[in-house]
């Protein structure tokens, strides 16, 4: 599985970053913001601008605790992360954990502040599936940049995937789903986006890679 995540992130530096820069307005706050695989997000706006990414799922691990999923390279370990459409609520979660291998981020979640949601846009997560996704299947992916887009899938090897996704800067991080269950993330795009694949994480090496982060049982919302 190392051997197979050390190939991914040579890859992924290869291509082309999918993290925007963020520097919307921030709107009136409501009681609590509705987030879910899909939800635009905002990680490290200390900085005055801040990585603008999507969330790949919201669950509970099994203390009943809040989490989520992201992209790794959207922000380091200890940066708030607040909901781009809700910023007024301020932050609402901490990065706690980043793999850089796969690529991957961990979000704990304030659930004062947040309201989990199983459908954002045009993807509903109602699981998750860890066959990864093989030729010729259609996964969709719900992003902040290029909301809902859907593409063929050209290759996977178990830890990453291939597929024709419309993505663009700022889809970092967007749930990959055939039908309603989520299978893996957006991470990056070959030379041009929307024109080039897409590749990214499946979510099997994540889910074996969170006992080792104290996450036991994660279960989507």
């Amino acid at each position: 599985m190392f051997k197979k995540a050390t190939t991914l992130i040579a890859t992924l530096c290869a291509l082309v970053a999918l993290t925007a820069l963020g520097v919307s307005t921030a709107s009136a706050a409501p009681a609590k913001a509705n987030v879910g695989g899909g939800t635009g997000i905002l990680v490290d706006k200390d900085r005055g601008t801040a990585s603008a990414c999507t969330l790949t799922a919201i669950g509970r691990d099994q203390n009943n605790i809040l989490v989520g999923l992201t992209a790794g390279h959207c922000g380091p370990a200890g940066k708030a992360v607040f909901v781009e459409a809700a910023q007024g609520l301020g932050p609402v979660g901490q990065v706690t954990f980043t793999h850089r291998d796969l690529d991957y981020a961990i979000v704990r979640f304030d659930s004062a502040k947040v309201n989990p949601v199983q459908r954002v846009g045009g993807v509903t997560i109602r699981g998750i599936r860890t066959q990864a996704p093989t030729f010729p299947e259609i996964g969709c992916k719900q992003g902040r940049t290029t909301a809902n887009t859907c593409g063929i899938t050209w290759f996977s090897d178990g830890s990453a995937h291939t597929s024709q996704i419309c993505v663009v800067e700022g889809d970092s991080g967007s749930p990959v789903v055939v039908g309603d269950r989520l299978v893996g993330m957006v991470n990056a795009y070959y030379f041009i986006g929307c024109i080039g694949p897409e590749t990214g994480t499946n979510i099997k090496p994540i889910l074996d890679d969170l006992p080792a982060r104290g996450i036991t049982a994660f279960h989507v919302v």
